[in-house]
């Protein structure tokens, strides 16, 4: 009797330290990878790279403005505000308290000063290290701060959980911006990112998706007496563009589906650019099976993201996709950010959603898709500027990686399902 106890025991022992060990290595590894990173990466910066100059097309009853230069986005949007008369509504992830950063909040100030009605969202877990004297704004900005914890006794409830990662810019009922550039002085000059101004009809819906947004949580930061932001828009629609929103708390993350009926699709090439590609298997099979049918398949990502766990969990999936076809690219000496793609020479897609679960089914996001030739060929000589700064990784290059990176992967892989 007592030796069946004693193998019991000496089995459960065993299990709960494997089970220890299988959670925590891979944290543990992350960790220590990303403060290597970091202090490697101490007062470098990184080099030039090939940037396209904004171009405008005409969309339906609109226009659309590409952007691939954060100082030419920034000053757009500065000289919208400066030239709001009605209203202003502001969104973005991370605002730095950097020159950028004090020239949007002095340019939104002075324009509530005048009468304009600003309201603002940024993401409080985003700018925790941002100086608290940044974040103190003017009686005259409505300001939403979205909580860093917003499951209240809700621990369980996972729509609670995103983050408010959708940049956004919505001026009168003139123009809208919408991308991925964050505010801050780097990104000005030394990240390659993607944003878009909108003009027609499209900037009714990034009206409503702010407003939307704003409605549903309103209430811990204001009065409940205050009234909900109503905005009027017109029932118009364009067919060429249309907004995609992933929204958490309502269960709702049509990204992904988006882009996945835009793949399965596609006849001769899809071309995908991003900051962080972790995606599910399915997202994979849908591009590996594009590969194998023939279409074109690039994937641009940085070759050093400021994520470097990020860039190791991508890469676990590299040697089927490069099996199947698909061509990898690396962004070289600088982080190129953006969250974009284009499709037979018809579709495209500019927004904040990274192929990450994070973006897919976490983070409030939204991405803005176009179903126009003019503004795909656009996106397709971005692709191709983009791609005059990269190496091609290739699957002969890829199976010769030593065995510390094989090792890497493995213990990293079961973080794939979280971030």
């Amino acid at each position: 009797m007592l030796r069946p106890n004693f193998s019991n025991a000496w089995a459960l022992s065993w299990l709960r330290r494997s089970l220890i060990t299988f959670v925590t290595a891979p944290v543990l590894l992350a960790m220590g990878l990303t403060l290597v990173d970091s202090y490697r990466r101490r007062n470098k910066k990184p080099k030039p790279f090939p940037i396209t100059a904004p171009e405008t097309v005409s969309v339906g009853d609109g226009t659309v403005t590409t952007y691939t230069f954060g100082k030419d986005v920034y000053a757009d949007m500065l000289e919208a505000i400066g030239s709001a008369k009605k209203q202003i509504l502001l969104e973005t992830y991370i605002w730095k308290g950097d020159e950028v950063g004090e020239r949007f909040k002095q340019a939104l100030t002075d324009a509530a000063e005048r009468g304009v009605d600003v309201h603002i969202i940024y993401d409080g877990f985003a700018n925790l290290v941002v100086n608290p004297r940044f974040k103190r704004f003017a009686p005259s900005l409505k300001v939403l701060r979205y909580p860093v914890y917003n499951a209240g006794f809700r621990f369980f409830d996972l729509r609670r959980y995103g983050r408010a990662h959708r940049k956004i810019l919505v001026v009168d009922d003139a123009v809208g911006f919408v991308g991925g550039y964050n505010i801050g002085t780097p990104y000005a000059t030394e990240w390659r990112d993607t944003h878009c101004r909108i003009t027609g009809p499209g900037v009714w819906d990034l009206k409503r998706a702010f407003a939307d947004f704003w409605n549903l949580n309103r209430r811990k930061r204001f009065r409940a007496s205050e009234r909900p932001l109503l905005l009027e828009t017109a029932s118009q629609w364009e067919p060429r563009i249309r907004i995609h929103r992933n929204v958490p708390r309502l269960w709702m993350f049509p990204i992904r589906s988006m882009y996945l009926e835009a793949i399965n699709r596609a006849t001769s090439r899809v071309w995908l650019s991003h900051a962080y590609f972790i995606p599910d298997e399915d997202f994979v099979d849908a591009i590996n099976n594009a590969a194998r049918r023939g279409v074109d398949v690039r994937l641009l990502v940085p070759q050093k993201s400021n994520h470097i766990v990020a860039d190791w969990l991508g890469r676990g999936y590299y040697s089927q996709m490069l099996e199947a076809g698909v061509k990898i690219h690396w962004f070289r000496e600088a982080m190129v950010h953006s969250k974009t793609a284009t499709i037979d020479g018809n579709w495209a897609t500019i927004g904040t959603a990274n192929i990450d679960r994070l973006s897919m089914s976490g983070n409030y996001e939204i991405n803005v898709e176009f179903i126009d030739p003019k503004l795909a060929a656009t996106m397709e000589a971005i692709f191709e500027t983009d791609l005059s700064n990269c190496v091609p990784v290739t699957l002969a290059d890829w199976e010769r990686r030593n065995i510390y990176r094989r090792f890497t992967e493995a213990v990293l892989a079961p973080l794939r399902h979280v971030l």
